[in-house]
């Protein structure tokens, strides 16, 4: 069942000026659910650009994003509800920690949603469990926290909201070779015990070609 489409998607940065930049022109793509898709492509070829328009973050300069068979972008109301649906772990996402403790931190997403303290804490001890992250750091300052450690909360923090769809950016980005392999192990295991869709943006193709089933390259 596809979950996720884009028809002649199109983004153009300061149109309309000198500065006008076109990052991504006319992108038709179907994104399956339960699929773990890889994104790659090299530094500037739209591929940031393109996963910030599935959760709304981006509108589109021309073209349309389907979820669930659903225009995002033809309602407040249906672009405020995809935010939930299609969670985004940015690129060094360790940077906007900013709650008190790892607990706080993880809850803040799931208390948006208005759930009970009761399901904030089942979503938090459950993410925690798949992003790696130990109960024991759950009441100190993520400014405590290793690089690794502060990345896996950061991760948690998105899953605890259980999207049905996970977009990672640069997941691995500057960690050691032993860390980048335990997240993307912990990643696909996540995808697997869940059956969440998983989009992966990576520089890496050997990270993945490990755990991707299919492959959306970005040129120019």
């Amino acid at each position: 069942m596809q979950i996720i489409k884009t028809s002649a998607l199109c983004h153009v940065y300061s149109q309309g000026t000198p500065f006008e930049h076109i990052a991504i022109a006319g992108i038709d793509a179907e994104i399956n659910e339960g699929e773990l898709i890889g994104i790659i492509g090299r530094t500037g070829s739209g591929k940031s650009t393109f996963i910030q328009h599935l959760n709304g973050l981006l509108a589109p300069t021309s073209g349309t994003v389907f979820v669930e068979g659903t225009d995002i972008n033809s309602s407040k109301e249906k672009l405020h509800n995809v935010r939930f649906t299609v969670g985004l772990v940015f690129q060094y996402p360790e940077y906007q920690l900013f709650e008190e403790t790892v607990y706080k931190d993880m809850s803040f997403g799931p208390k948006n949603m208005g759930l009970s303290e009761e399901e904030i804490h089942k979503n938090v001890v459950e993410a925690a469990f798949h992003a790696g992250v130990g109960e024991e750091l759950f009441e100190l300052s993520p400014l405590e926290l290793s690089g690794g450690q502060k990345r896996r909360v950061a991760i948690a923090g998105v899953m605890a909201m259980r999207p049905r769809v996970l977009i990672l950016d640069e997941p691995t980005a500057g960690l050691d070779p032993e860390t980048r392999e335990k997240i993307l192990f912990e990643i696909a295991e996540y995808r697997r015990s869940t059956g969440a869709t998983v989009i992966l943006i990576s520089h890496s193709m050997d990270d993945i070609a490990a755990i991707a089933d299919r492959l959306l390259v970005f040129s120019d």
